[in-house]
């Protein structure tokens, strides 16, 4: 006996990748392979972690409280409204902010939140990118959704656009998925289309949920928020969820440590649900947590790790393999015609694991999986080994593979 509903749902993509490469034997020492497939920040943590990690001992001997500590809610709330340049009396930190155990799961959970039974009568549907981060699909089908694949194409400037859905194909729509900056293409949502998707989503009452955890880096220009798009058409946040989490941030994806902001009524009924089934923050975590996002220091500095990896794939890739600089996060999307093919002779001929583009995508009403063509590439690690890699990289693709 099990739920039905787990067999609409594919190997998750660094599944897919492990069988692609069981067979292919790398020419590349042990000591010399690098991991490039997954979004794992490597770099070090900041030393203020460690010491507010270990303050108040005796709080690990505390049951965590579901809506996480007055303290937590409000250093998230003064962050969003710092980092979003918000009216001081926005974001209440009792109605409008929720820990949740990073944004893996809260995006997850949010489709138990948001996806009714029927939608107006009929299936629910969810909007969500194509290429898209694989848990909106799980989500959207364990939920007894619909997803609807929506293009985020280099024609399309590598973000959906919903506002093109017809009407009728909106009344269904239960929630929209919309991940800025996006994964993998690191393209941004630009604020007038955040500010025309979420009166769409009042419109048709669904709810728009916006996966903000690599806003913090970027280029030259941070990036739009939905809270900040909210702002801007009069401070209402009716419908809308923002996800966001200290992973890529602070470079801590182990603390497991995020947060959820938005409509004070989903954020009640969130923190309902999350009390029978969400993964709670420990007080010390929690604590720490207060600690990083009450300190841009150090994600300064972490930004400024990743504009020099960008630098030199710049310098290594332009002209090559439809490289372009993204507008924040730390991945390449790479256009190396044949993504698994590509995936194999990176592993066999230059040690390096990336992940087909494939992967996370699924095929357009045509029949053609947009991210067939490409390779997904994360600069997680220090700027010797991953510009040594984009070399090795380079080289490999020059071949012919």
């Amino acid at each position: 006996m099990h739920n039905t509903r787990l067999d609409g749902l594919t190997e998750y993509p660094f599944q897919r990748l492990n069988a692609l490469l069981g067979g292919v034997t790398s020419e590349v020492a042990v000591s010399e392979q690098i991991a490039m497939s997954i979004g794992e920040p490597q770099h070090a943590p900041p030393a203020i972690l460690h010491t507010a990690l270990a303050q108040h001992p005796l709080d690990w001997g505390k049951y965590p409280p579901t809506p996480g500590t007055p303290e937590f809610r409000r250093a998230v709330a003064g962050w969003i409204t710092r980092r979003y340049k918000l009216p001081a009396s926005m974001i209440d930190a009792e109605k409008n902010v929720l820990p949740v155990a990073g944004s893996r799961e809260a995006l997850f959970m949010a489709a138990q939140l948001c996806v009714p039974p029927q939608k107006n009568g009929r299936t629910p549907t969810v909007l969500m990118p194509n290429p898209f981060y694989q848990v909106y699909f799980g989500a959207a089908v364990m939920n007894g959704a619909e997803p609807v694949f929506v293009p985020a194409t280099k024609a399309t400037g590598f973000q959906p656009n919903y506002t093109t859905t017809p009407a009728d194909a909106l009344d269904r729509v239960a929630m929209a998925y919309l991940c800025t900056p996006a994964n993998p293409q690191g393209t941004v949502a630009t604020l007038d289309r955040l500010k025309q998707t979420i009166p769409l989503a009042r419109k048709h009452d669904f709810v728009l949920v916006s996966d903000e955890c690599y806003s913090e880096i970027y280029g030259d220009t941070p990036p739009a928020g939905a809270l900040e798009a909210c702002a801007a058409l009069g401070g209402d946040l009716k419908n809308v969820l923002v996800f966001n989490s200290l992973s890529k941030r602070s470079s801590v994806p182990g603390l497991r440590s995020g947060f959820v902001a938005g409509d004070p009524d989903l954020i009640a009924k969130f923190n309902k649900l999350r009390s029978h089934g969400g993964a709670v923050q420990p007080v010390p975590v929690l604590n720490a947590s207060i600690a990083l996002w009450n300190d841009e220091a150090h994600v300064n500095d972490n930004r400024a790790l990743y504009r020099g990896k960008f630098d030199d794939a710049a310098q290594i890739l332009s002209g090559r393999f439809g490289f372009y600089r993204p507008e924040g996060g730390f991945f390449l999307w790479l256009d190396v015609s044949d993504g698994e093919k590509a995936a194999r002779a990176l592993w066999s001929k230059g040690g390096i694991k990336v992940l087909p583009g494939g992967y996370l995508a699924r095929p357009d009403a045509s029949g053609t999986n947009p991210g067939q063509s490409y390779i997904r590439v994360a600069l997680v690690h220090d700027r010797v080994h991953t510009a040594d890699a984009l070399q090795k990289l380079r080289r490999v693709l020059d071949s012919g593979f």
